[in-house]
C-alpha cells in the first residue's frame, strides 16, 4: 500500500503536526500535551495533533511525554506504577490536568493523531482505545520501538497508517543498508529528525535523495525536531524546498506563517 491509499494521509499536503500540541508556543509553553495546547493548535487550524503516551498501571492511557509525572507536573512518580485515580490529580504547568488519549480524541472528532507509544505496557491499551473509538483511519502509529510498529500493524489491520522506527531513520546517513531496509516496510510515513547527533557531530538527515526514493516507493516524509534543533521559518523554507511531505512543529505559529506565504494557509477554527 502506498501512502495515498491510507485515509490518515488524505489531506492536501504539506501537512501540519502539532508537536504535543505546540509546545514552543508561547501560550503553550509548559502545557505539552493538554487539551488546552491541543485546542490551541486546532483554533489556528491544525487538524493534525501529535502525542506521545503512557499507560498507568491500571491501564488507563495518557497523553503525556516522560517516563514520570515530575518535570512538568507538580505530582510524581512513573506513570506506570500510579494508577490512574494518581495521575489525574496531577497538574501539567500546575494548572492542567494529564489528559486520557480518549479525551484527545473525543475532544477533537475530526483531528487525525501521530501517536508515539512510549512504552511496551502502553502498546495494547492504546490499540484497545483507537479500536473503542474507531479511530483506526485517523491515526499513524509511531514508537522508537519496531516491534510496537509492527505489533500494532497487525492488531489493527492494514488500513492502520505507521511510521518508520525512529531509531533507524536516525542512522539513516550512518548505513546505507538500513536505508533500504527502512524505504521496503510496510509503514506509509517516514518520521525523520531534521537531523540527529552521531559521533560527537550534527548530521543533517534530510537529503534531496532520500526525499526522492522514498516518494518513489509512495512514502511520505514527516521531519520533526530535537529540542536542540533549529526550528524556524528558514528550516521550515528549506525543508519544505526539499519536498518533505510533513513537519512535525513545536513553533505552531511559525510554521503557520510559513504554509501561508507558501500558498497553503491553514483554516482557522474549533471544533469540539
Amino acid at each position: 500500500m502506498r501512502a495515498a491509499d491510507f485515509a490518515y494521509l488524505s489531506a492536501p499536503g504539506p501537512l501540519a503536526l502539532a508537536h504535543r500540541g505546540g509546545a514552543k508556543l508561547a501560550e503553550n509553553v509548559g502545557l505539552e500535551n493538554t487539551l488546552v495546547a491541543f485546542g490551541r493548535a486546532v483554533a489556528m487550524g491544525y487538524r493534525y495533533l501529535e502525542t506521545d503516551v503512557h499507560a498507568t498501571s491500571d491501564g488507563q492511557v495518557v497523553a503525556f511525554h516522560d517516563v514520570a509525572l515530575d518535570r512538568v507536573t507538580d505530582g510524581t512518580g512513573h506513570i506506570a506504577r500510579l494508577p490512574w485515580a494518581r495521575v489525574r490529580e496531577a497538574r501539567v504547568g500546575g494548572v492542567e490536568p494529564v489528559p486520557l488519549l480518549a479525551d484527545l480524541l473525543e475532544a477533537f472528532p475530526t483531528a487525525r493523531v501521530n501517536i508515539d507509544v512510549k512504552a511496551d505496557d502502553a502498546l495494547a491499551p492504546t490499540l484497545e482505545v483507537i479500536r473503542a473509538h474507531g479511530a483506526t483511519g485517523r491515526v499513524c502509529i509511531g514508537s522508537f520501538s519496531p516491534r510496537r510498529v509492527r505489533a500494532a500493524r497487525r492488531a489493527l489491520g492494514p488500513g492502520v497508517a505507521t511510521a518508520a522506527g525512529q531509531v533507524g531513520t536516525a542512522l539513516l546517513r550512518v548505513s546505507p543498508a538500513l536505508v533500504s531496509r527502512l524505504l521496503h516496510t510496510p509503514a506509509p510515513v517516514l518520521q525523520i529528525p531534521a537531523e540527529h547527533r552521531v559521533g560527537g557531530r550534527t548530521v543533517t538527515l534530510v537529503t534531496p535523495g532520500l526525499v526522492r526514493r522514498a516518494h518513489g516507493l509512495g512514502k511520505q516524509v514527516h521531519v520533526w525536531f530535537h529540542d536542540w534543533s533549529r526550528e524556524d521559518a528558514d528550516e521550515f523554507h528549506r525543508l519544505l524546498d526539499l519536498g518533505v511531505d510533513g513537519l512535525v512543529a513545536d513553533r505552531i505559529d511559525v510554521l503557520r506563517d510559513v504554509l501561508a506565504e507558501r500558498g497553503h494557509p491553514l483554516t482557522p477554527g474549533s471544533e469540539g
